[in-house]
């Protein structure tokens, strides 16, 4: 039976990094962004819709005939208030009502590091920092993700809905500084926790960790663990490669330092 997985912001960092990992035989990925994905490769099974995740009837269309979404579309920087709330609040809502519609079982939603960017790094146990650390965000961007974890725990106690929630560290081919050695998630460990994801059985809601098996990770894994996630990279072999920053004592690093309103 074919699978299809529903991916938004496709066209976007994460979902260009995702898009070959997450290739499977008798899977279709379905990629939606506003700015138009790539076309299809050969013998790649893609369907893309160029559409804006904030519109509901588009997203209704984009929902149906669909086994799970995964959700990373919105803007990935600080922005105003206004557009973070029309698009990363709003617009997750409406993603998450179109999955209820649809009758769709399964969704992942991209949180990040920065819905708990105030957390001081300090608290770190000898296992790291849970993943069900309560919120205590460091931008806009932060709050609205503290709000999507907020909404997909709704939608699951409400409607049953299975939904996980991945406080991304830093999904990028490499780290880019000694913050980065901490909270990598390396492209491939990032598809090993995708599959884990839409693969567990019945995972209910969860809120897990998105790093790899870093020498200096401050985050526990035992969460994304629980759903069979296996993480086979270090961001310590860029250890030599990166600039030294200046140490913060929170988690959210320079981003606890940033102005509100100003793009980081």
């Amino acid at each position: 039976m074919q699978q299809r997985i529903l991916i938004t912001g496709a066209a976007g960092g994460v979902g260009t990094l995702m898009r070959p990992r997450l290739r499977r035989e008798g899977r279709v990925l379905r990629l939606l962004d506003r700015v138009p994905p790539p076309p299809a490769e050969p013998g790649e099974a893609v369907e893309t819709i160029t559409a804006d995740l904030t519109d509901p009837a588009a997203m209704a269309e984009a929902c149906e005939g669909v086994d799970a979404v995964i959700h990373l579309g919105g803007h990935s920087r600080e922005n105003s208030w206004e557009e973070t709330l029309s698009v990363n609040v709003d617009g997750t809502h409406t993603v998450l009502e179109a999955v209820r519609q649809a009758g769709v079982r399964r969704v992942i939603l991209a949180s990040s590091n920065h819905a708990v960017g105030f957390h001081p790094i300090d608290a770190a146990g000898p296992n790291g920092l849970p993943a069900d650390l309560p919120t205590r965000p460091d931008t806009y961007y932060g709050v609205s993700k503290a709000a999507i974890e907020a909404l997909g725990s709704l939608y699951h106690s409400r409607f049953g809905i299975d939904v996980i929630c991945i406080r991304i560290g830093s999904l990028f081919e490499r780290p880019s500084d000694v913050r980065g050695l901490s909270l990598w998630l390396s492209p491939d460990d990032g598809a090993r926790l995708f599959e884990a994801c839409l693969s567990h059985p019945s995972p209910g809601y969860r809120v897990i960790w998105g790093v790899s098996a870093n020498t200096r990770r401050l985050c526990s894994l035992a969460e994304a663990e629980d759903l069979g996630y296996q993480p086979q990279d270090d961001a310590e072999k860029f250890a030599a490669e990166v600039a030294d920053g200046v140490p913060s004592r929170y988690l959210g690093g320079p981003f606890t330092t940033a102005l509100l309103g100003e793009p980081n």
